[in-house]
């Protein structure tokens, strides 16, 4: 034998070898793979959030081996970037492109996401249509879901085969307006406020539940105004706002927004223009309850800031099981700080708890419609949220919210919420 040609051998025995080694490896962990995919923004300020979420999931992926109903399947996961670097947040035409790419795959048999709900919006009809169960860690604009709670046609228009495929882990708007807006009144005593929003249907959705509520309760709504998200900076319009109130500046400032908008910029000229944040109070929902925010803004300027997240306060006050999942994160990924996270770890554990109880019933994993059913189907789970079911509408039954404030640079807890 020629060396050449022993050498050609034995470098196809050593691919057979590699292959057969992969072939075993897939044998072992089942022999049919079950695609899950998120779609969430990787590029632009939100990725302090978003990365902890695909980190989570990745953790519950992994403490199941990646398998399922006994290791008959195997579990594969994709992380989907939903954002471009020309907008510098979530890109529709880029969240269409996923929820076009997730349909036509009939492998894939779960959507994780989205971060945003302006994206949900496109992308649940796309898969609604094709069966696909989507589940969102993070999007809690009301109308997604809630008869009577957004616009016209709302949640309807956005199941066109007339059965839900949405759900998600996370409470929505109409519960966080509320409890900013009452938090506001009755413990900082604002009563002349003054609404900013980023005109995303999130943010003006979340401004909008604040502003009835604050009407409701007495307070002055002395503004309400969607801002350029692209501005320079905002020095003019925290001028116009400083005398707002008779010549002087409101109690407090609500803005609706997440940090893509530019929100550390207005922060920023908003204490440059009315001083730090004792007097005239700043406060914003989760899209901003991030470090991102407190760094953009800078550690001086974002003190005495508030911001809401759902949930109990993150993390001393979680479960023993959320607890837990706090602990295994930071032993794979370092310091844990964003509250998101444990939304990404709920989404895949909630999930795979469907696939089992559809292999529990003797169905199939790999049909859609079993798998989208299951979802629905759960109720008293005991996650590390703590026990709550997915209600007919597919939202969450817990409805606590905890208020944080910026201090020495970190957000602290102050107050839990219902």
């Amino acid at each position: 034998m020629s060396k050449r040609a022993f050498v050609l051998i034995s470098v196809l025995v050593a691919a057979s070898m590699v292959l057969a080694a992969c072939g075993a490896g897939g044998a072992a962990s089942g022999g049919k793979t079950l695609k899950i995919v998120s779609s969430l923004p990787l590029t632009g300020s939100s990725l302090t959030q978003t990365q902890t979420i695909v980190n989570a999931e990745q953790l519950r992926l992994a403490q199941a081996n990646n398998q399922a109903c006994g290791g008959k399947y195997t579990l594969s996961y994709e992380s989907w970037d939903d954002a471009s670097a020309a907008q510098g947040q979530w890109d529709p035409a880029v969240e269409t492109e996923n929820g076009n790419k997730a349909a036509a795959d009939p492998s894939i048999i779960a959507y994780l996401g989205t971060f945003n709900s302006g994206a949900a919006k496109l992308s649940i009809p796309i898969l609604n249509q094709a069966n696909l169960v989507m589940i969102s860690p993070a999007n809690t604009y009301a109308g997604l879901t809630k008869p009577g709670k957004g616009e016209t046609g709302e949640p309807d228009k956005y199941y066109p085969t007339g059965v839900r495929n949405y759900a998600r882990v996370v409470t929505a708007d109409d519960v966080q307006g509320k409890v900013d807006a009452n938090f506001m009144s009755s413990k900082l005593g604002v009563k002349t406020v003054y609404i900013l929003d980023d005109q995303q249907l999130y943010g003006k959705g979340v401004a909008d539940v604040f502003e009835a509520t604050a009407k409701s309760l007495g307070m002055t709504v002395l503004g309400h105004e969607g801002i350029d998200t692209k501005a320079a900076d905002y020095k003019a319009l925290m001028t116009k706002i400083s005398t707002s109130n008779n010549g002087q500046p409101p109690d407090g400032i609500f803005v609706g927004m997440v940090i893509d908008s530019n929100a550390a910029q207005l922060l920023k000229d908003k204490v440059a223009i009315m001083g730090d944040n004792t007097k005239v109070k700043f406060m914003g929902p989760d899209g901003v309850q991030t470090q991102a925010m407190i760094d953009g803004a800078g550690k001086d300027v974002a003190e005495g800031a508030y911001a809401s997240v759902a949930g109990l306060a993150f993390p001393d006050a979680l479960t023993d099981t959320g607890k837990k999942f706090v602990t295994d994160y930071e032993a794979k990924y370092g310091k844990l700080t964003e509250p998101y996270s444990i939304y990404g770890y709920e989404t895949m554990n909630v999930l795979l708890k469907a696939i089992e109880d559809v292999c529990a019933k003797g169905g199939d994993p790999s049909d859609r419609k079993q798998v989208r059913d299951a979802v629905f189907a759960i109720k008293d789970f005991n996650g590390v949220l703590g026990t709550w079911s997915f209600d007919a509408n597919g939202d969450t039954t817990l409805s606590d919210m905890t208020v944080y404030q910026v201090q020495s640079g970190a957000y602290v807890a102050v107050g839990t919420f219902k």
